[in-house]
């Protein structure tokens, strides 16, 4: 098989979340190991940060995987899903994986996913492992993909474990209760490796604690530690000046490419993981850490988080798709200036819609539509739901149609905001 028929194996062999839901997700971690003893256990040949939560998993991953480079560190890191190539979700170093290690790897393992069945995201967690044992990468920062207990990525001994924040989302597989999902995510806590919490929660930190008394792990609280106490936007760069409560009159200012404001939590997040693993010997000097804030994006290939992508009118796309992501973008909103709000969106069917459209703003025009995945809501189902929630618009059977919709009613003051999944997102050609 060459590149692209090796691609189209995967995605039509083997079952996928993204695509299908939650038929896709294998109860246990049995594949995972057996893949990974079959391969030798390629997870043990480097080290590791394991990185869960429900929102901002994505950008705290990112971030360190930018410091860790600009520190001197060959870094791996695994995310997903991609946005528009599949290679985006295993890199070193910023790169790519190569497409003739996919076209190999997939040739070795065939005899595997014969006898196994296993899923998409289990073959590519293997893959990512593989990968980066090849390159002899020094850290390889790994998201879990959902959860955590039971998340494929969840074989690895890393040497920081962090959940970025605890929020109502997979609740048909993670449990209705802001408890229960945290109960999952404390699932990737190990014994005495360090884990960080970005937002704490009285509600969740129970559970934390507890996870980590059992595993005699170290635990801190990002937003305990650490605060913004004052930022601003300068030019493309957010600019926060973060404090510590112990010591509020010293300030550290930082510039982050990432110029949505949610970011803030992020970024306290990140640093205090970076105070982790100093304590553990990594040497990550401060001026690193500066410089590669400042270009995130370029260093990672991160988008999709509040990106301004055009001017004249602004159009925005943001991957937020559940209640907590997207209340923090309707905040976003509400610090913005612009004449006439225009918002195109699709969702998938498993989330909670009707409490995400209940958020959004009655006095923007909606152009509803939908990703070209089964798992994809219909767009004329979303436009009913949505009208219900007194919400105004139209609806389109695919989102370039709805954006040049979007860009031809509006005026060069208003703004475009695409969101509500990452697919939608992924499919946006400009």
């Amino acid at each position: 098989m060459n590149y692209q028929e090796t691609l189209d194996y995967l995605f039509t062999r083997l079952p996928m979340f993204s695509r299908t839901g939650a038929a896709a997700i294998k109860p246990d971690l049995h594949n995972t190991i057996e893949i990974c003893r079959w391969l030798g256990n390629p997870q043990a040949a480097f080290r590791t940060i394991h990185v869960a939560g429900t929102n901002g998993k994505g950008s705290v991953s990112h971030m360190l995987a930018a410091i860790l480079q600009a520190s001197g560190y060959k870094t791996g890191l695994y995310t997903s899903p991609h946005l528009k190539d599949f290679r985006e979700r295993i890199k070193v170093n910023g790169k790519m994986i190569e497409e003739g290690f996919i076209v190999e790897f997939t040739e070795q393992v065939n005899p595997l996913i014969a006898s196994l069945q296993p899923s998409f995201f289990e073959i590519t967690v293997g893959m990512a492992f593989a990968y980066f044992a090849k390159e002899q990468v020094d850290i390889a920062v790994i998201e879990t993909g959902l959860g955590g207990r039971l998340d494929s990525t969840n074989v690895i001994l890393p040497e920081l474990s962090v959940v970025t924040n605890i929020g109502m989302d997979h609740t048909n597989l993670l449990g209705n209760t802001l408890p229960q999902i945290a109960s999952e995510k404390a699932g990737i806590i190990k014994k005495e490796v360090p884990v960080v919490i970005g937002e704490s929660s009285p509600e969740t930190d129970p559970v934390f604690i507890e996870a980590a008394r059992q595993k005699n792990a170290p635990i801190s609280f990002a937003d305990k530690i650490r605060y913004a106490a004052d930022w601003r936007h300068a030019g493309n760069l957010l600019e926060a000046d973060i404090s510590e409560y112990h010591n509020p009159e010293q300030r550290v200012r930082y510039r982050l490419d990432l110029q949505g404001d949610y970011q803030l939590k992020n970024l306290a997040t990140a640093l205090e993981a970076l105070s982790q693993l100093r304590r553990k010997g990594w040497e990550l000097p401060p001026e690193k850490i500066h410089a590669a804030l400042q270009q995130v994006k370029k260093m990672t290939g991160l988008h999709g988080r509040w990106e301004l992508v055009k001017q004249d009118p602004d159009i925005v796309l943001d991957v937020a798709h559940n209640e907590d992501g997207m209340r923090q973008v309707i905040a976003q909103l509400e610090r913005c200036e612009y004449r006439s709000l225009h918002i195109v969106m699709g969702m998938v069917k498993d989330k909670d819609i009707d409490k995400v459209l209940a958020l959004l703003p009655k006095d923007a025009r909606y152009y509803f539509t939908r990703a070209q995945i089964p798992r994809a809501l219909p767009e004329e189902t979303l436009y009913h739901k949505a009208l219900e929630a007194g919400l105004k618009g139209d609806h389109y059977p695919e989102v370039n149609i709805a954006l040049q919709a979007a860009i031809g009613h509006a005026e060069k003051k208003d703004m475009i905001l695409v969101c509500g999944s990452v697919f939608i997102v992924g499919e946006v050609n400009l």
